[in-house]
């Protein structure tokens, strides 16, 4: 019999069904190899060796494992497919004495019959590349654990801690809040004009842009009382309009961090909420007369690629059930911005005859929302852009110009299954058919005093969206991260507002002030970038680990000379003190 190792026991029904009786599925339920808990673990004076050990947690695991692979043919390692899955897969090798060149790597995109048979029938030799790129993520965070955590603990109180990418997590955060309270209100005011036609009754909204083809925008009282009374007095006319059909094309299918704002802006799910409900979704939930089935792909993805197959089957899906008109020309392909991965395809079902509707009686109205939100977004991925109507009217009295405008579905197109959250609001209305040189009636007016205000909060949305497009962390990093700072007391949530506390205040400028090149936006991204880099063999890995090393103690000697406190702080063990009782 072949043993197939898995991550998550959640899967092993699944898989199971698609290999059949000859394969013993085995979950590792994760890691099982790490740095040690209570040590450094990174022998520093032997080329930064790390010193990894089997989790106490995971003793009884890994010796369970160890009796099944002596008993099997052959082992297959099918961890996840990401360099974290590559990483736990090379550990486990290390326990059962394999060879990283033995071809004994499997991964499955998706946990598919198609996809599980498949990908048993072609291991290979494990991806070392990656391997080296997740060990250098892991030593780095190790340092800034180990190194700056300690010094942030003796200098403003115990239990704190610093992280590579949660730290400058909370710089973005804090440097918001400081500009927030930083920010002096402009007083403006806004003017809207009730317009009508002779004879009809339709009403124009049109709202003040300029005065002698400038733009305008009252500061005071007393500049809009001067407006108010030059156009209550004068006549409005039509001066142009201009008729357009637009076009809005389909988003692309989700990445990790789109997954994760949608779930929060949508559903009004946190990100540790939905990245916990996509994994069900990924590693299969029950249904009714069927099993566990797995719904959707890898959930950890910053591609948006989409697999021929899949596309075929959206075609094929939509021709059938919406019609030509809702299928495009040519299929729609979709390209990231910036640095990714592209390890894997964007996130999206893995058939679409698993309709939402056909599993919400098996399922919680958690997961059928979400599946239904990532379904719908794939499917309209691949339909056709919706058309609108739109009319844009300049109007004139006085001098001051007036727009008005108005956009009406024409074809619903993509929007017929998904809409964008930024589009989620009413369509502008449809405006009454208007030539130039037309005169209008003034009805009413509307004027109104507002202040400036600056940028918002963030939401946990829009803080993974800031950390996507500084590229910090990673798609497996986003929720975590945010999860961290929040659980940790940095952040407060004021509704769905991000507050940093008092002692995410303090932590935040001790650590900027002191470690300025480390919690640092820029640097963090760059050394993603390395990351990726090792990932591909275009660096090596410990020249990495060794330069981010002798920067920290470079900066923590410094530290030291100013005469500020860099003691390693204690930590308490298992054993008791005779005295006292308390822990040693």
């Amino acid at each position: 019999m072949d043993l197939v190792i898995i991550e998550a026991p959640n899967k092993k029904g699944s898989i199971s069904k698609y290999l059949g009786s000859n394969y013993e599925i085995f979950a590792s339920v994760g890691h099982v190899r790490d740095l040690p808990e209570k040590d450094y673990g990174v022998k520093i004076d032997k080329n930064f060796e790390p010193n990894y050990v089997i989790m106490p947690d995971k003793t009884k695991i890994v010796k369970e494992l160890i009796e099944k692979a002596k008993k099997a043919d052959k082992i297959y390692l099918a961890t996840d497919p990401d360099r974290e899955g590559e990483a736990i897969a090379w550990h486990i090798a290390f326990i059962l004495g394999l060879k990283p060149e033995d071809k004994c790597r499997v991964t499955f995109n998706e946990i598919s019959k198609n996809a599980v048979q498949k990908g048993i029938m072609e291991p290979r030799a494990i991806d070392v590349n990656l391997v080296n790129a997740q060990q250098a993520r892991r030593l780095l965070d190790r340092f800034v654990g180990y190194e700056i955590s300690p010094i942030l603990c003796k200098n403003i109180k115990k239990n704190l801690s610093a992280g590579r990418v949660q730290s400058v997590a909370l710089k973005i955060v804090v440097d918001r809040e400081r500009e927030i309270q930083a920010f002096k209100p402009e007083e403006y005011h806004t003017l809207n004009v009730m317009l009508t036609k002779q004879d009809v009754s339709t009403i124009i909204k049109a709202s003040l842009a300029s005065y002698n083809s400038k733009k305008i925008k009252p500061r005071n009282a007393q500049e809009m009382q001067t407006i108010i009374e030059s156009i209550s007095l004068g006549d409005f006319f039509v001066k142009n309009v201009k008729k357009s059909v637009t076009s809005t094309k389909p988003l692309p299918p989700f990445t990790t961090s789109k997954l994760l704002q949608d779930g929060t802006n949508k559903l009004g799910l946190s990100p540790k909420q939905t990245q916990r409900i996509a994994q069900q979704l990924y590693e299969g939930v029950e249904i009714k007369g069927e099993g566990k089935v797995a719904l959707v792909t890898y959930i950890r993805s910053d591609s948006v690629r989409v697999s021929p197959e899949a596309q075929k089957m959206a075609k094929e899906f939509i021709l059938k059930n919406y019609g030509t008109e809702y299928y495009p020309s040519k299929p729609n392909v979709y390209k990231a911005k910036g640095a990714v991965q592209d390890a894997h395809e964007a996130i999206r079902p893995i058939s679409l005859e698993y309709t939402p509707e056909k599993i919400k009686s098996s399922v919680s109205s958690e997961v059928y929302k979400l599946y239904k939100l990532i379904y719908n977004r794939f499917l309209a991925s691949q339909m056709s852009v919706a058309k609108y109507n739109t009319v844009s009217v300049d109007i004139e009295c006085n001098n001051y110009g007036f727009k008005a405008n108005g956009k009406t579905p024409l074809f619903l197109g993509f929007n017929k299954v998904y809409k964008p959250y930024s589009e989620e609001a009413e369509e502008e209305g449809l405006l009454p058919e208007l030539a130039v040189g037309e005169k209008l009636n003034l009805k009413e007016y509307k004027s109104e005093q507002k202040f400036t205000k600056p940028n918002p909060r963030f939401t946990s949305a829009t803080l993974i969206n800031a950390l996507e497009e500084k590229g910090i962390g990673r798609p497996a990093t986003y929720a975590q991260t945010f999860s961290t700072i929040r659980d940790r007391g940095y952040i407060d949530m004021q509704g769905k507002s991000i507050i940093p506390t008092e002692i995410g205040f303090v932590v935040n400028d001790f650590l900027v002030k002191n470690f300025p090149t480390i919690i640092n936006e820029d640097f963090t991204a760059q050394m993603e970038t390395k990351l990726d880099d090792i990932a591909i063999d275009k660096i090596e890995w410990k020249g990495v680990v060794s330069k981010f090393y002798n920067h920290i103690a470079k900066l923590i000697n410094e530290l030291k000379d100013k005469g500020i406190s860099c003691a390693m702080a204690t930590t308490a063990t298992d054993k008791v003190c005779e005295k006292c009782g308390a822990p040693m």
